[in-house]
């Protein structure tokens, strides 16, 4: 039985978008929409959507389910993609799956390696994946604080990787088809979205900054 998902992901950069089908003979992208710009998260996501959907030649109501990145990421960014998923959820009646967004690019990884995304304040997102499977984090720290252990490669921007030494590998960035993957078989009913910020967001509340009312 094949599925039609709609994938997003707004924790890095790069806004994704895309129409995944899965069936029994696995997953391919049939659309899809990938800008990078840090800034324009809210601008971009719907008209990468739209375009997906219309390059894969179907309609919002032909799909089954929506899975969107939960991060970690920048507050602003991830949750523009999180709140977009659960508002497509709730209008097409649809289940929407959250996910690590480290795990749409582990998952398509082999061997011992390490996943890091741009925390910014010089400091990475990380997690450790054996066989597409993560063993360890996510966490948030600089990259020379990071203990690699049996990684030998980097997947992640490759001006995040080279902060490691190690050879820097693909994905970049999450990937529709990885979203899709770390989904699972999508047979298990989706629980709450809960973002991955891992730390607290740059802004501070008046009485967090000292000022009075």
């Amino acid at each position: 039985m094949t599925h039609l998902v709609l994938a997003i992901d707004t924790a890095t950069p790069a806004v994704t978008a895309a129409v995944v089908r899965r069936d029994d003979t696995g997953i391919a992208v049939a659309g899809q929409r990938v800008r990078v710009d840090a800034r324009a998260h809210a601008e971009l996501l719907t008209p990468n959507v739209l375009a997906s959907v219309a390059e894969a030649g179907l309609r919002m109501a032909d799909l089954d389910a929506v899975v969107v990145g939960c991060g970690p990421g920048p507050f602003t960014g991830l949750r523009v993609g999180m709140a977009t998923a659960a508002a497509y959820g709730h209008a097409l009646g649809v289940p929407v799956h959250g996910v690590c967004s480290l795990d749409a690019i582990g998952v398509l990884t082999t061997g011992e390696v390490l996943v890091a995304t741009d925390a910014r304040r010089r400091e990475v997102y990380w997690a450790r994946y054996r066989d597409g499977v993560r063993v360890e984090g996510p966490e948030v720290g600089a990259a020379a604080d990071i203990a690699v252990g049996a990684a030998d490669r980097v997947a992640g921007p490759p001006e995040v990787a080279t902060g490691f030494g190690l050879p820097g590998i693909e994905p970049h960035y999450p990937t529709a088809a990885g979203l899709v993957a770390a989904v699972g078989n999508g047979a298990a009913e989706p629980g709450p979205l809960l973002p991955l910020y891992l730390r607290r967001p740059d802004a501070k509340t008046l009485a967090e900054r000292g000022v009075a009312r």
